[in-house]
């Protein structure tokens, strides 16, 4: 009982019977940004697997201003950046470019593998315009978002603070109880990767202010993930908060990023700006 509670939990799909309705707004408004978006670069390859590309949603920025990273969710194991783009549009309209890759997706990967794929995509980024970062990511993606958040980037040859700020929305951050569930089946976890690959568990390189935001409507564990480690976070002296949407679910609260004037967007701007 105890593990079906659990798995309970996690399954975000059958706790919004509505998803697919929901998915395939995702997919529609995606396809109308890309087609209305007059400055973007599309599949720039970043690195060497298949997936490794990502569009880049671009406005006239100032040439300091740091590149927003947005990381797509769907359990490290279904979607692509096509599915997200409309998402990009609140920052893009708050003055802001917007990178949106795809990566590898589990089972063909390991967990620590997509993670070492968004590090080189940060890289790649870095190197192509000499900007610092801010990541965003939603569910799985607000997982890759903490974990390039807490990646010790002067280890990869670039400056520590290549990430200034983070925000993630419904995010995971101790893979621990995934150990048990279903989607584990996919992910091939072991132990001692969902160790390795939990940034809860991670030292901080750096001093940094980094949101979760999740929506009233989601279950008591990922609210629990959330609170966990901006309780973990702030103890090591970073600005971390979480947010609550009231009615959003797993699957509405995303739609903020789309409008340039919704709570979300606006921090997402202000971390951005700092």
């Amino acid at each position: 009982m105890a593990d079906f509670s659990l798995a309970a939990e996690y399954d975000n799909r059958a706790r919004v019977p509505e998803h697919p309705a929901i998915i395939d707004g995702w997919n529609h408004d995606a396809e109308a940004f890309r087609r209305s978006a007059s400055k973007a670069e599309y599949d720039l390859v970043y690195g060497r697997a298949p997936r490794n590309r990502l569009d880049l949603f671009k406005t006239e920025a100032a040439p300091r201003a740091p590149v927003i990273v947005f990381i797509h969710g769907g359990y490290w194991r279904t979607f692509d950046k096509s599915y997200f783009s409309h998402l990009a549009r609140g920052a893009l309209m708050q003055g802001f470019d917007v990178a949106v890759p795809s990566y590898s997706l589990c089972p063909s990967v390991t967990l620590p593998a997509i993670i070492a794929e968004l590090r080189v995509c940060c890289l790649f980024l870095w190197r192509k315009f000499g900007r610092r970062l801010v990541v965003v990511g939603h569910s799985a993606g607000g997982h890759l978002a903490a974990c390039m958040a807490a990646t010790p980037w002067q280890d990869h040859g670039a400056p520590t603070d290549l990430v200034t700020a983070g925000m993630s929305v419904s995010g995971v951050f101790d893979l621990r109880p995934l150990l048990v569930l279903p989607v584990n089946d996919d992910l091939r976890l072991d132990a001692a990767d969902a160790m390795l690959a939990s940034p809860l568990l991670w030292p901080m390189p750096q001093q940094l202010a980094f949101d979760l935001w999740v929506g009233g409507e989601e279950t008591s564990e990922f609210h629990r993930q959330s609170r966990s480690l901006s309780v973990a976070w702030s103890g090591l002296g970073l600005e971390a908060q979480v947010v609550e949407v009231p009615g959003a679910n797993h699957f509405t609260i995303p739609s903020q990023l789309a409008d340039p004037a919704s709570p979300m967007t606006l921090r997402l701007a202000e971390l951005a700006g700092r």
